[in-house]
């Protein structure tokens, strides 16, 4: 089982309390439902992007995107297809001893 939050998720966002909070539940929830359903031989992990440029940031400037690449230490933003492949790899039976965790896929941003 896989779920997806965010980086505001894990660090809570000025301006973006609703939207933090409830991807806040999300990791609380991959990690109760990993205790309860190991035991079932049921994975549960969460996945928690960063800064990803689909079309939630459409209304972003060419600027904005910019300055938000140079805050990430590798200097880029992510892509959807970064987040599909580690999705893909947890859904996958070589992950099948992962479960309870939380995975940035942010370029660095939280650590």
């Amino acid at each position: 089982m896989l779920t997806v939050s965010s980086m505001w998720g894990q660090t809570g966002g000025s301006c973006e309390v609703h939207y933090s909070a409830a991807k806040a539940g999300l990791i609380g929830l991959t990690k109760a439902l990993a205790k309860e359903e190991g035991p079932s031989g049921i994975t549960v992990n969460c996945v928690a992007p960063g800064v990803i440029d689909t079309d939630m940031m459409a209304s972003f400037t060419a600027e904005d995107k910019a300055a938000l690449a140079e805050e990430t230490p590798v200097g880029r933003l992510g892509t959807a297809e970064e987040v599909a492949k580690l999705l893909l790899y947890l859904a996958g039976e070589d992950a099948g001893y992962i479960t309870g965790q939380v995975f940035g896929v942010n370029g660095g941003l939280v650590i």
